[in-house]
């Protein structure tokens, strides 16, 4: 059992599935047609609290420090380039979040498309290498320990209620964008 690693892996569902959602809204703004701008929101907000806060949250303060101290290095290792792409996508949302703010539907579609582009790799680089590493390196008891602070920072960072609110987010715009999906 590896509850932490688990709800790491549970929470890139949900934002995979966002950014399918953004990637539809990202090709609506390049044509032009059937963009909108409040959901665009809607999903900016969701990628800097739930991803960005919430998720990169639990694995920057709890999941990496514990790994270097199971001996997994951080300069030139996976953890190194995680962090990396967590900056990168930090400046995605920032550029997406500018380019709406502006008006400017082709700098969003671009921004939108580079951060899903980047997070999917991201995600399956997460998924396939580092969280398996976590779950050979520690045990069963740092897991649990692990999974007490993700609890945590869920309470104190986005608040009560605000992790469901964003999983019913994440199932009406994927109703509504993603409908037609197989």
């Amino acid at each position: 059992m590896h509850p932490a690693t688990q709800q790491l892996r549970d929470e890139h569902e949900g934002i995979k599935i966002m950014l399918r959602v953004l990637e539809v809204l990202a090709d609506r703004a390049r044509e032009g047609t059937g963009f909108d701008t409040g959901d665009a929101g809607k999903i900016i907000e969701f990628l800097r609290v739930f991803a960005d806060t919430c998720h990169h949250g639990k694995e920057e303060e709890f999941l990496f420090p514990a790994l270097e101290a199971a001996g997994i290095p951080r300069q030139g290792g996976p953890v190194g380039v995680m962090l990396e792409e967590h900056e990168s996508g930090r400046a995605f949302i920032k550029a997406m979040s500018e380019a709406l703010a502006a008006g400017d539907r082709q700098a969003f579609a671009q921004a939108a498309t580079n951060y899903a582009t980047l997070l999917n790799a991201h995600i399956q680089k997460e998924n396939e290498v580092l969280f398996k590493m976590a779950e050979g390196v520690l045990s069963p008891q740092e897991q649990e320990q692990l999974f007490t602070c993700f609890e945590r920072i869920e309470e104190e960072r986005i608040g009560p209620g605000v992790h469901e609110a964003f999983h019913a987010l994440i199932d009406t715009l994927a109703a509504k964008y993603l409908a037609g999906e197989g």
